[in-house]
This record gives structure tokens, sequence and C-alpha cells, in this order.
């Protein structure tokens, strides 16, 4: 079994030392970089955008969400509220008035 997980222990071992030595200088660098995209007017005036839309959208969501729920409700008390003896079939036991084993046993 370890030597299934051998390979992929050497390899973690590897990443691990190889992520350490330029850990720091590069999530400064990645850093850096999603502030200046963060940052940018372009970036924050899509970012309105997308809110506007959503608060406008907002309210037909929750109606479907709603009439989506209200149908799955409606779904579920009908079939629960059914004689589950409707849909056996005619020959099952339950209907017969001994149900018990009919015959002799061997």
């Amino acid at each position: 079994m370890i030597i299934k997980r051998l390979p992929l222990l050497i390899a973690g071992g590897i990443g691990y030392v190889l992520g350490t030595k330029a850990g720091k200088e590069r999530y400064e660098q990645i850093r850096g970089t999603f502030n200046k995209v963060k940052d940018d007017p372009r970036v924050q005036e899509k970012a309105q955008q997308a809110v506007d839309i959503a608060k406008d959208k907002a309210p037909v969501v929750q109606e479907k969400l709603a009439g989506a729920a209200d149908a799955a409700t409606t779904k579920v008390k009908s079939a629960t509220s059914k004689d589950p003896t409707d849909q056996l079939n005619p020959e099952s036991t339950i209907f017969q008035e001994n149900p018990g084993p009919q015959g002799t046993l061997p």
C-alpha cells in the first residue's frame, strides 16, 4: 500500500520544497497582480453592473423559486395522501382474506 503512495509522497515533498523557496516572492507577485486588477476602474464598473443586474432580477428569481417550491410541496402532498393499496397489484396478498402460506409445506 505504501509503495503505491510513494510517488505521490515524493511529488508532494518536491512541490513543498520548491513552493517554500519561491513561496513568499510568488505570493507577493500574485497578490500585487490581484490588487491591480481589483482596483482597475473598468473591473469596478463591471462589478457594479453585475450587482445592479442581480438586484433587478432578484424579485423575478424569488417568484420563480417560490412557484417551484409550491409545486414541489403540492406534488409531495398529493403523492403521500393517496391510499397505498391503490398502487398494489390486484392479486397482492394484502387483498386476500387469508394472506398466509397456502397448501402444505415440504
